[in-house]
């Protein structure tokens, strides 16, 4: 993968500060920005206010003048941006296929009942159609925390480690402290010992890896909700999941995990979208 981190851009103030955590990614990463605005008419965007044969000339004019604000921070390292036409969440997958992004970064609204379970935003669709990892990145978020305490919830799925490279690659980055958080939801003694026996998994890999760590297992009703309140108690900085996890009872009517988490996590939650195996 090329080291190119790919940022939805719709000039509004959540979408900017997304970017300013794209940026100190990419610094620490010694990586590229693209910054892609997709042409799809919005009239809560405060861009379509513009008569339309002006607008792009406008994009245009925004990105230059973000590009300049933000170079100085990249030695050797592009910043670039690109206009698109189409679905957003559509073309956002599509260019970070054609860049090979190694990560996707993306501002989220807290999302209404009814846009939640029956729009979807257009940030959960990113996150559901990406072949790319995905930050998804509350309005609000202090850009000037740290990234000092990562969440990586393990479930029983043989899926739920296929985000550990990705999530060590970033503690590397930063120097941050994973913390492996098992959920046990059933009392089946198989499954029980299957958690167990991936959060040594775990453990071992980022010991070999000199990722620093530590461990906790709890008993889950709602995977979501107990992640969550998990990250809020440690401090966490960034909770990594699967796009795909373990579902339950209390968690089916709510939609999938992944969406479940962008829409109510006021902590950046990474996406990872799963191979097969």
């Amino acid at each position: 993968m090329s080291k190119i981190i790919l940022v939805g851009i719709d000039f509004s103030a959540c979408s900017i500060n997304a970017l300013e955590h794209a940026v100190t990614i990419a610094r620490k990463a010694k990586a590229g920005i693209a910054m892609v605005w997709v042409n799809h008419l919005d009239y809560s965007k405060e861009i379509f206010s513009i008569e339309p044969q002006f607008i792009e000339a406008e994009v245009a004019k925004r990105f230059d003048a973000l590009v300049k604000k933000y170079q100085y921070h990249f030695h050797g390292e592009k910043i670039e941006y690109f206009v698109r036409k189409g679905k957003i969440y559509k073309e956002i997958c599509k260019l970070s296929d054609e860049l090979d992004a190694f990560l996707v970064v993306v501002g989220t609204h807290e999302s209404s009942g009814f846009e939640e379970f029956w729009i979807g935003s257009n940030a959960n669709r990113t996150v559901s159609n990406s072949s790319k990892p995905v930050i998804t990145i509350r309005d609000g978020v202090d850009v000037g925390a740290d990234l000092k305490r990562i969440v990586l919830p393990l479930d029983s799925t043989k899926i739920t480690r296929q985000k550990l490279p990705i999530t060590a690659l970033l503690a590397k980055y930063f120097g941050a402290e994973i913390h492996i958080l098992g959920l046990l939801t059933t009392n089946s003694n198989d499954i029980r010992f299957r958690v167990r026996n991936y959060v040594e998994q775990v453990e071992e890999y980022l010991t070999e890896n000199g990722i620093k760590f530590k461990s906790t297992l709890i008993d889950s009703k709602n995977i979501t909700e107990d992640t969550v309140n998990y990250a809020k108690e440690i401090g966490g900085n960034l909770i990594s999941i699967m796009t795909e996890q373990e579902t339950s009872a209390a968690n089916l009517l709510l939609g999938s995990y992944s969406s479940q988490m962008v829409n109510h996590s006021s902590i950046p939650v990474l996406s990872v979208h799963a191979s097969k195996y």
